[in-house]
């Protein structure tokens, strides 16, 4: 059934009208129009409501409880050469409860929140979790943290992305794929913003109580370059900006239409590159390239639940595994990676305040020195490594890696930041280029494959260049590297120092059945890995 616009309109506005806790409904889908009034997550009707939930969860038997309600804000804005695409703005606003009964899980959500509605729901989630007991294969156990957690935090933004005029941000679009089209062979230019506030609150039956307020930013650039006689085109997208967990500024900072034109001088110089001649060469990966590789078969693959099978139908398990056999004994590569989980790098995707069980994140390792030394944990997990903790002297604790997409979502193990750090040289990307004798060196992400366990891969990029006697020689295009995962690793002879250090990062970290989606950064520097295989995809067998 088609509805009008003006329709649309006054339905939402009637909805607005109601009283909260007198029974205020909202649309089934819990999207909500523009022009209807989101409560405050934080408003005391709000939170009364989630106590009532909390009230019925543990009066119906659970052991612990939790309850969060989001609001989330949606925008994207597209345009194309000189015409706007689109715009899309969409709310959507409810709670979830999550009932443990039993050692058992259970979890429902609505987007109607009346006091019978939440009541219902908690009720629903212990039914949930009482079902759940038959094919429970052991009881959930969760790890001590502190309770009463109280407090808010929110993401250190200096523009809120949506007070800002649509049209402000179409003219700076626009603006950027003007400049690349004014370059000689371009042929079409893309640009975007997506922007994201998540505003939400969680309660627990421990007597936890956070409220925090998140955004995300993305802008972003497509140039293709087209060949005269119309046999070839090649592109490049912008994904050295990385989208971040900043406001407006970051799509001012990223200047895109100052960017635009050597976007675009390097898809024209693409449809001319030689293709690469297929062998073993050393690799220099710029981190917009980098931060995918890490993200693809480190962040992976060091996820507790995907090591235990847990997770295997959504991009399979992991070749880390099993625990007992790779913890403090897996070599992963050289005594130059040193990789660590965490949520507060200021302006990352990851960052946050406290995860989704009220667990206040810490900065963890996960390779030190090489070797693999621990996994992406929730409380939950936590307690499925408490021997190896207590057999290296670590408290048994969740390192806050729990989150769900949105209201309607359970919460499960979802990766933080996941970060190759800094050498202690001043190496940059320049300065390492300079050191190569006979190389490739790749800026900028693209395709990738890998296999079920992540531990044959091939991952492509953007922008490729020979490397000769400590210099670019000229571009190359049809490049993609294979390797082992440990072989890969293993093969790392040189990183970048502390001014190297970039964040690449994605919106669309997907896992679980029925899927969801993490937002998360991953930090690097410049990499120079030894005698790579290095294809080319270009040629047909």
């Amino acid at each position: 059934m088609t509805r009008s616009r003006r329709d649309f309109l006054k339905a939402s506005a009637a909805v607005a009208a109601g009283s909260l806790v007198a029974g205020q409904r909202l649309p089934a889908a819990g999207l909500i129009h523009r022009a209807t009034e989101i409560p405050a997550v934080d408003d005391p009707a709000v939170k009364a409501l989630m106590q009532h939930a909390l009230d019925v969860a543990k009066s119906g038997g659970a052991s612990y409880a939790d309850v969060r309600v989001t609001a989330r804000r949606q925008q994207n804005v597209n345009v194309r050469d000189r015409i706007v695409q689109g715009v899309s703005d969409v709310d959507t606003f409810g709670m979830g409860v999550r009932t443990l009964v039993d050692g058992a899980w259970g979890f429902a959500a609505t987007s109607v929140l009346t006091r019978d509605s939440i009541a219902s729901i908690a009720r629903a989630a212990l039914d949930q979790a009482k079902a759940n007991r038959a094919s429970q294969l052991r009881p959930v156990i969760l790890a001590p943290t502190p309770g009463n957690q109280i407090g808010e935090w929110k993401s250190p933004i200096t523009t809120d992305p949506f007070t800002v005029a649509v049209p402000e941000k179409v003219a700076v679009l626009l603006a950027a794929t003007e400049a690349a089209l004014k370059v000689k062979g371009v042929r079409t230019a893309s640009a975007s913003m997506f922007f994201l506030r998540e505003e939400k609150s969680l309660m627990t039956s421990d007597g936890s109580y956070i409220v925090q307020t998140i955004y995300r930013t993305s802008p972003s650039l497509s140039v293709t370059a087209v060949s005269s006689d119309f046999t070839d085109f090649q592109s490049v997208d912008s994904n050295d900006i990385a989208p971040k967990g900043l406001g407006y500024e970051h799509v001012l900072n990223s200047k895109l239409a100052d960017r635009a034109p050597q976007y675009a001088e390097w898809a024209v110089e693409k449809l001319s590159a030689k293709p690469v001649e297929p062998g073993r060469y050393d690799l220099l990966l710029h981190p917009s390239n980098l931060w995918l590789t890490i993200h693809e078969v480190i962040a992976h693959p060091t996820e507790l639940d995907r090591a235990l099978g847990f997770e295997a139908n959504y991009a399979g398990t992991s070749f880390v595994a099993p625990p007992e056999a790779v913890l403090g004994k897996l070599k992963y590569g050289t005594e130059l990676m040193n990789i660590v989980g965490d949520r507060d790098q200021p302006g990352s995707l990851g960052a946050i305040g406290w995860d989704d069980e009220a667990v206040k994140p810490v900065k963890f390792d996960i390779v030190k020195n090489g070797v693999f030394v621990d996994y992406q944990t929730t409380r939950e997990q936590a307690t499925l490594m408490a021997d190896y903790y207590k057999k290296v002297g670590k408290p048994v604790r969740s390192y806050g890696c729990s989150y769900a997409q949105s209201w309607a979502d359970v919460q499960f193990q979802r990766m933080p930041n996941v970060s190759l750090q800094p050498g202690k040289n001043d190496d940059t990307w320049d300065s390492m280029i300079g050191k190569m004798d006979k190389g490739v060196a790749i800026y900028g992400d693209g395709s990738f494959s890998i296999d079920q366990q992540r531990y044959n891969g091939q991952f492509a990029g953007q922008v490729f260049w020979e490397i000769k006697g400590g210099k670019k020689v000229g571009m190359l295009k049809d490049v993609a590297y294979q390797f082992r995962t440990p072989n890969f690793w293993g093969s790392l002879k040189a990183i970048g120092g502390p001014r190297s250090y970039e964040l690449g990062g994605a919106f669309g970290d997907a896992k679980g059945q029925p899927g969801q989606s993490n937002s998360v950064s991953h930090g690097c520097v410049p990499s120079l890995f030894s005698q790579v295989n290095i294809i080319n995809t270009g040629r047909r067998a």
